[in-house]
């Protein structure tokens, strides 16, 4: 079970194979503001559950959105409507803990990331100082798929959740594998129970019904444990805005920020890097242009590689990489006879996928290997992206054909547990722990760099070229000499 900030879905897949038998979905009411009520998305699983779909199932994983906060009282009931991820009410919070702490390389070394408006953490600082009377009832926290799985299982004494799920709260350490009760008290004013933390193939309970319970996970890394990456993988996701991870087999401290390190659904590292601007800056040249993105894509494609001298930086809403909260997007290079429609729709998709190619580097200048890319968002449908991107990265693109990935990484950790438990599945060692079950790669269509390998390696010059020249040293993480040869 996927719980999105949109809607529910279900896949109910064959335990051995990972084939999808069945399917649900129901939409979540419309979200007035950064608040929600999580009654609301308990009434949209049962909806989407309907019908006997759950009938046969031996185990359920539970995946949900990312860096929501439901705080709860002393005898488990809701203090106040949970805080979402979108709530942006708490960035001088963030601000104010990162002072606390000693600042953001503190924060950074403590718990892998620097607090931002949100985390967890940054939401209970909030939370403190607008909302006195409520802070002090908060006697224990969960995040959405914490408190799912908890009333699946019919509100247990027992509150569990995963790593994955704990590296986003910003009081839980990646590198120590650890809470740090410090934190919290430091934000909230007082100490609150905090889930058990499980390991990826643990399982949180069994319902009334003796259905089994993993330990659940974000949807972030519930996508990715489902998409069957690994290391040597980076995803990049094309949304209005950007986000690049790969699979680490350690936490990365980033004093700057720019790295934010997570925990992964399988017991290893999930450094994340965001941009600011993606597929928005494609939507806002497509209405420039008088067409929309299909269009943008055959303009884009009757152009050269480089636009014609064409540079678009990106940076329409700010940009958090590199670290430019308040400039603009602007464009480069216009002469006379690049002044056509098709150059300005190239330079976007140039200048879109640049930036993506920064984040990345960011990763490969921290020693994470990246052999593949796989792209995700209906922006990587475009033939366009599809075309440019590869000489640009520098290496393999997958797009994988979509599917519910979020909610597969779900089923895949929920049979993980069952086989665990059943002692059905191989292990690592002897004694060690099981191994995940493996599931079929997603379908997907490959793109290599090939030839256009040098001419992307220009185009990424010519960008950085424009990039330093409007914004010296705002870039500093520069690519390593091998970032454009494939290995192998």
């Amino acid at each position: 079970m996927d719980s999105s900030s949109e809607c529910t879905r279900i896949v109910v897949c064959d335990t051995d194979t990972g084939a999808v038998i069945r399917r649900g979905y129901a939409p979540h009411p419309v979200e007035k503001g950064p608040e929600v009520d999580p009654q609301a998305w308990l009434m949209s699983l049962g909806e989407a559950a309907g019908n006997g779909l759950l009938e046969g199932v031996q185990a359920i994983g539970v995946s949900a959105q990312q860096h929501g906060l439901v705080p709860l009282d002393a005898e488990g009931g809701l203090v106040r409507p949970a805080l979402v991820g979108n709530d942006k009410r708490a960035q001088s919070a963030a601000a104010d803990l990162a002072d606390s702490l000693g600042g953001r390389e503190a924060w950074a070394q403590a718990i892998g990331a620097v607090p931002q408006a949100a985390h967890p953490v940054t939401k209970l600082r909030w939370l403190a100082r607008s909302e006195p009377a409520n802070a002090a009832r908060i006697a224990e926290v969960m995040q959405p798929h914490d408190w799912l799985a908890w009333q699946l299982l019919g509100r247990p004494a027992r509150r569990t959740t995963d790593r994955g799920g704990a590296s986003t709260t910003g009081f839980w350490s990646a590198a120590a594998e650890a809470y740090r009760p410090d934190l919290l008290e430091m934000a909230l004013g007082h100490q609150v129970r905090l889930p058990e933390v499980l390991r990826p193939w643990g399982t949180a309970g069994f319902t009334p019904e003796g259905l089994l319970i993993s330990a659940g996970t974000g949807e972030t890394m519930a996508a990715a444990f489902g998409l069957g990456v690994g290391v040597g993988d980076a995803v990049i996701s094309l949304g209005a805005s950007g986000s690049v991870f790969s699979i680490h087999h350690e936490a990365l401290v980033d004093a700057e920020g720019t790295i934010t390190s997570f925990a992964d659904a399988t017991g290893r590292h999930l450094p994340v890097v965001h941009t600011s601007n993606a597929v928005r800056v494609l939507r806002g040249t497509a209405e420039m242009l008088g067409t929309d993105l299909e269009g943008l894509s055959e303009l884009a494609l009757t152009s050269t590689p480089g636009a014609y001298g064409m540079v678009l930086l990106p940076y329409l809403e700010g940009e958090r990489t590199p670290h430019l909260p308040h400039t603009a997007g602007s464009l480069h290079g216009m002469r006379r006879e690049s002044m056509k429609p098709e150059h300005l729709a190239r330079a976007a998709v140039e200048g879109m996928l640049c930036g993506l190619a920064d984040a990345l580097d960011v990763l490969r200048g921290r020693g994470v290997t990246v052999r593949r890319v796989f792209l995700l968002g209906a922006a990587a449908e475009l033939t366009a992206v599809q075309a440019v991107a590869p000489a640009l990265f520098g290496v393999q693109v997958v797009v994988p054909q979509p599917a519910e990935y979020a909610a597969l990484g779900a089923a895949r950790q929920a049979a993980w547990a069952l086989g665990a438990a059943h002692g059905t599945l191989p292990t690592a060692e002897p004694g060690g722990p099981a191994e995940p079950p493996q599931w079929p790669a997603a379908a997907s269509q490959v793109f290599e760099p090939g030839e256009e390998l040098p001419v992307g390696q220009a185009v990424r010059q010519q960008y950085a070229a424009v990039r330093e020249e409007a914004y010296p040293g705002a870039f500093t993480a520069a690519p390593p000499a091998e970032a454009f040869v494939p290995e192998g």
